[in-house]
């Protein structure tokens, strides 16, 4: 059965994440590095800022949404109700629709981002394609997903993950949905070691959390988050070999 974007989390997850990800180090880490990126975007594509499109595919409640609407006008589109309503109490701009179906018309968007969300898709090329759809010609998609399946761990239960990827398998099915992928790098390296050593303990004892984005040294926290946000001043010189994570640039040339 194909069904789309993304197949809901549990519902708890939601309430968690809107609790969390404007302080806890890893969304705070990750949207520094996405920042990084979009910077370099927006300057390949010279459109003023204020003029720019920009579409979130699989928005949750709406942190990252918040971050793009600094480089322009920003909206977002998820499945969830829950996640949804989180939005709208920001006062951002959202609606519902699929990954697979999306609510718009070919070409409308300058950037379009999925930042965790492909792998949540049952048919992910599938989504990849609609993205490409209303990205504008000579416009850009930005992509984070999770690596590895040997990473696996109670977050991608629980959040209804698929597959992790390595970044061949990841380039591979953005360039099967029509894009010319421009970068392609592992993410998230500083904390490799440590989220596998976790990940490897909790499914030899069998802990579960209710989340992972539960688990967090509150005395660390902003040293964490610090220490994530610096991969951006590396990853602007090169490629990592490994990490938790994967980022994609990809272009829509036709």
């Amino acid at each position: 059965m194909n069904s789309a974007l993304p197949q809901e989390m549990q519902r708890h997850t939601y309430a968690i994440m809107d609790r969390v990800e404007d302080t806890h180090w890893w969304f705070v880490g990750r949207r520094a590095i996405l920042e990084s990126f979009l910077k370099d975007i927006v300057a390949k594509l010279a459109i003023p800022d204020a003029e720019l499109r920009i579409l979130d595919v699989g928005c949750g409640t709406g942190a990252n949404l918040e971050m793009l609407s600094q480089f322009g006008s920003a909206e977002g589109v998820d499945v969830s109700d829950e996640a949804l309503e989180f939005c709208r109490k920001k006062d951002l701009k959202v609606q519902k629709g699929l990954a697979e179906t999306l609510p718009f018309e070919d070409g409308t968007f300058d950037i379009t981002t999925a930042l965790d969300v492909i792998e949540h898709l049952d048919d992910d090329v599938a989504g990849l394609k609609e993205m490409f759809r209303v990205t504008k010609t000579g416009g850009y998609s930005l992509f984070f997903v999770p690596a590895f399946m040997w990473l696996w761990g109670v977050q991608d239960d629980i959040s209804n993950h698929r597959i992790r990827y390595t970044k061949k398998q990841i380039v591979e099915r953005i360039e099967k949905a029509g894009y010319k992928v421009e970068r392609a790098t592992y993410a998230n390296f500083t904390f490799f070691t440590p989220v596998l050593a976790g990940r490897t303990i909790m499914r030899l004892t069998g802990i579960k959390p209710e989340s992972e984005n539960n688990i967090n040294v509150s005395a660390l926290n902003g040293l964490f988050g610090k220490v994530f946000s610096a991969e951006r001043f590396i990853l602007n010189k090169m490629d990592f070999p490994f990490g938790v994570s994967i980022v994609v640039v990809a272009r829509k040339d036709v």
